[in-house]
């Protein structure tokens, strides 16, 4: 992946608008513990703890494209029935997705309901009904669809196969999108991908594509193989592209030419893989959206399939974690020091429970100098662990100007995690780190003697929960602003 540009197109997806079409459902998790087995039958008992429900099929894909901060449209279907209401409602919840649903009086609202014990799916109950959608709903979905196409960049066909997107409204859809020009990406469910055809890219999973290449039947290890089924079905059906997914072995990408790019997974512990693929597809579109061609965008998705099996239940991915993703990779070398605001929370609540006293500083730390080696040491002087927090290059833009930062986030935070005595490195994105002391809430705060107590951003907010603030020894005559400036004006003298 050119990280460079995956990390500039990272920054663009707020002004991304994703349009997703396809079968909504209700997603319902009932989680418990299992301590005996029934006496009526021999099956477990689940001691229900907790529910939830969220919006499950394209509307986890709207999700999706919310939680990476562009903003979705979502058309879909629903009954005129109390699980619809619900849908509905959860709708008016979820920031950054402007839901258009359609009530259909014939039909009820999908649900899938799942119980779980200990990380583990005992049984999923479906409620549903898979018939095609009748002439008069379909009518209704083809006019939101002209409605809101016209303000999105990218649009996504999610089919789970529930009717909606039936063989009468899928090629309308397909083709209207063409018409205006918007790239269309489908996620398949049907065997026969002729419905499909016109489609910018199509992302079928590999036992996807070989319901639609039966001959692909005992090749699944086979990249040629793959390769080859996704050339004819491009071929026949006029896809732009197709992208297979394969689990455990990562993506395929083949492209309109034949070409064909392998990504390796990059999931380090598979807890759940409920709503991988509307991450992969989410993230896809959000990428072409601000601007990444398809081997950019593909190898992103792939990163944020990665990171969603991770978690349990249909959960998203933030874009953050995403960013954090890219870094980890010129950090892999360094261990796990550089962290996202949650997993610093972790560390700070297990150090905390172990009786460690937590410490943190902060700082752009740009162009690292024996000052800020000084303010270090004795920061790790004052506490058990100690954390840094480093401004975010458009927050280091914000306070010092647009020459700066001198080295970009991922370097800076490079160079603090090679340090021994620093045993976190976390990247804020605020003018000040005040809301992530607030959200990790550290046993001491340190800062350099350059300071005055009432003068320490944050002092305020660390008493009120019993904290400290250490004011460590400054040593003077040390400055990043004062290095670039001997070095710009060094450069004008060679000149």
């Amino acid at each position: 992946m050119a990280q460079a540009r995956t990390t500039a197109a990272l920054e663009r997806f707020p002004g991304a608008r994703v349009l997703c079409v396809g079968d909504v459902m209700l997603d319902r998790f009932i989680y418990g513990r299992v301590g005996r087995i029934s006496p009526e039958a021999p099956i477990p008992v689940l001691q229900v703890t907790r529910e939830e429900t969220m919006i499950g099929g394209a509307g986890n894909v709207a999700r999706n494209v919310a939680a990476l901060g562009a903003r979705a449209v979502l058309i879909g279907v629903c009954g005129d029935d109390e699980a619809g209401g619900q849908l509905r409602h959860l709708g008016d919840g979820m920031e950054g997705v402007d839901m258009r649903l359609i009530a259909a009086e014939d039909r009820p609202t999908t649900i899938k309901q799942r119980f779980i014990a200990e990380a583990q799916q005992l049984l999923r109950a479906d409620r549903e009904t898979v018939r095609d959608i009748g002439d008069e709903v379909a009518d209704h979905v083809l006019a939101a669809f002209d409605a809101a196409m016209a303000d999105c960049d990218v649009i996504v066909l999610s089919d789970y196969a529930k009717g909606m997107l039936s063989p009468a409204v899928l090629p309308a859809l397909i083709a209207r999108a063409r018409a205006a020009g918007k790239p269309v990406l489908c996620d398949p469910k049907k065997a026969d991908f002729a419905v499909y055809s016109g489609a910018s890219l199509i992302k079928p999973n590999l036992k996807e594509l070989q319901a639609a290449s039966p001959q692909l039947a005992g090749a699944e290890g086979e990249e040629e193989a793959i390769a080859a089924a996704a050339r004819a079905l491009i071929a026949r059906h006029d896809f732009g592209a197709m992208l297979v997914t394969r689990s455990a072995e990562g993506m395929s990408l083949v492209d309109g030419d034949g070409g064909i790019r392998h990504f390796p997974a990059r999931a380090r512990e598979i807890y759940d893989v409920s709503g991988a693929g509307d991450t992969v597809i989410a993230t896809l579109a959000v990428a072409l959206a601000a601007g990444l061609d398809y081997p950019d965008a593909a190898d992103l998705a792939n990163t944020a399939g990665g990171i969603v099996v991770g978690k349990a239940g249909t959960a998203v991915v933030r874009a953050d974690e995403l960013a954090h993703a890219l870094h980890e990779e010129a950090l892999r070398g360094l261990g796990r020091k550089h962290v996202t605001r949650d997993a610093a929370r972790d560390h700070v609540s297990r150090w905390q429970g172990r009786g460690l006293k937590v410490g943190f500083t902060n700082g752009c730390f740009d162009l690292l100098h024996p000052g800020h080696l000084s303010l270090l040491e004795a920061a790790r002087g004052a506490c058990d662990r100690l954390i840094v927090a480093i401004n975010s290059d458009a927050s280091v833009r914000r306070l010092k100007g647009p020459d700066r930062p001198v080295q970009d986030e991922a370097a800076r935070a490079m160079v603090l995690a090679a340090l021994e005595i620093v045993d976190l490195v976390v990247v804020f994105d605020e003018d000040t780190p005040v809301s992530l002391l607030e959200f990790l809430r550290p046993d001491v705060l340190i800062k350099g003697g350059d300071y005055t107590l009432d003068q320490v951003v944050g002092a305020r907010e660390m008493r009120q929960w019993g904290g400290q603030v250490v004011l460590a020894p400054f040593r003077d005559g040390f400055s990043t602003t004062a290095t670039v400036r001997r070095l710009r004006n060094h450069e004008v003298g060679e000149e």
